[in-house]
């Protein structure tokens, strides 16, 4: 590659010359953006060399802080223009550094003692545990919050820092200020804390069992669920000539036949279809690695989107952006964003959370209304708890109606 500057020793002045601005643009053709895309892109990375020329900045003065202050630059410019523009001088920012120019990223041995730690943890929690990202996103977040609540400042933290006791007080803490669900999701980061804290010898013993749990009542409501009905209107309302109405089209197929998470679904490989075999081949929680039938309906959908609507990618996922860069999904929450569109198109407005899992709770509830007992629900489900199962028993409002007994009443003599 042939860059404008070509050494750190060189980089004296900030100057792009056109050939570096169009050596970065080329890496982005593969991700299939438009030229208008592309011109706005140039037109940022042109920009951000005039100010930072004028500002007598050198390349090696290049960080995040730097990006901050051209962004303050227009206080009143549209969110939507200072994200398109924090994204492209970032990505230079990447690229700059990979050929040993600019500042290092504020990450590694710039990390705060809380910081630091709570990267190590969330290693820990990834690698050795096998947690899927969206519990790592759930319980880190809490670890962090105490870890800072502990840290001094100058690499150093409070001398009872990793003591149970503080810990609790800690619960008690948030038990006073936060909700139930806060103070128990603050447990049970903390003792998965206390277990990493003993691994790494942190400690001279497992406190994991001093930390309490909190108590989680399970509502007595019947779950909330998408009818039969309801999903053929929902699935009627879809445009399938589109691209993305083709893909949507297939996501939901595989959330309401086969009660995919929305997790299962964003992670769903190439590979993993298994075409002569009709099977799926499912990442669940916890790492697991399971098996479940292709059905036929569903098979098709898959095959018209991967045939005429999935754009051309070199990303191994079966579900695109729709728009460049086509790279799979960030996370569960665009399954839920796709899903909170097609009921408006269908006229639904469901008032429980958790949209993509409605078709889940509609497929074990069908299952019940046709005699399906617990463990063949569980078995399709995937669930590895029977308590999970359970809750669908309140859904069989037929058979429930024949073991319930009459209230019990008085007569009442005239």
């Amino acid at each position: 590659m042939q860059a404008a500057i070509q050494s750190p020793e060189q980089a004296g002045s900030i100057h792009f010359q056109l050939d570096t601005i169009n050596t970065l643009l080329h890496e982005l053709y593969p991700a299939a953006y438009s030229r208008h895309t592309l011109e706005k892109r140039r037109w940022v990375l042109s920009t951000f060399a005039r100010w930072a020329t004028n500002e007598g900045l050198t390349l090696n003065h290049l960080d995040d802080a730097v990006v901050n202050v051209f962004l303050s630059r227009l206080p009143n410019a549209p969110a939507d223009r200072i994200q398109l523009e924090r994204g492209v001088i970032q990505r230079l920012l990447r690229h700059l550094r990979t050929h040993g120019i600019g500042l290092p990223s504020r990450s590694g041995a710039c990390l705060g003692a809380s910081e630091g730690l709570h990267a190590d943890f969330v290693a820990y929690l990834r690698d050795e545990r096998g947690l899927a990202e969206n519990s790592i996103q759930v319980y880190g977040p809490y670890v962090l919050q105490y870890l800072k609540a502990q840290d001094l400042g100058h690499g150093q933290f409070a001398a009872n820092a990793f003591d149970v006791t503080t810990m609790r007080e800690h619960m008690l803490t948030m038990a006073g200020v936060k909700s139930s669900e806060v103070t128990r999701l603050t447990g049970v980061a903390l003792r998965a804390f206390c277990r990493f804290l003993f691994l790494r010898g942190k400690t001279p013993a497992d406190m994991s069992g001093s930390i309490p749990s909190v108590k989680k009542w399970r509502q007595s409501a019947v779950p909330a669920f998408i009818t039969a009905e309801q999903l053929s209107v929902i699935l009627a309302a879809i445009d399938r000539a589109t691209f993305s109405g083709a893909r949507d089209y297939a996501i939901l197929l595989l959330l309401a036949h086969l009660g995919l998470r929305a997790s299962e679904v964003v992670f769903l490989m190439l590979e993993d279809i298994l075409w002569r075999k009709g099977e799926l081949i499912i990442h669940g929680k916890g790492g697991m690695i399971e098996h479940a039938p292709l059905l036929s309906e569903v098979g098709e959908a898959l095959a018209c989107y991967l045939r005429h609507a999935r754009p051309g990618s070199t990303s191994r996922r079966v579900f695109l952006r729709t728009y460049a860069p086509h790279v799979g999904f960030t996370g569960p929450a665009a399954i839920g964003h796709i899903v909170r569109r097609a009921f408006v198109r269908a006229g639904f407005h469901p008032a429980s959370r958790g949209a993509a899992h409605l078709f889940r709770h509609g497929l074990a509830t069908t299952m019940i209304r046709q005699g399906a007992t617990m463990p063949q629900i569980a078995q399709v489900l995937r669930h590895r708890s029977e308590d999970s199962t359970a809750i669908y028993a309140k859904v069989a409002f037929e058979t429930l109606r024949t073991v319930a007994r009459p209230w019990p009443t008085t007569e009442v003599s005239s």
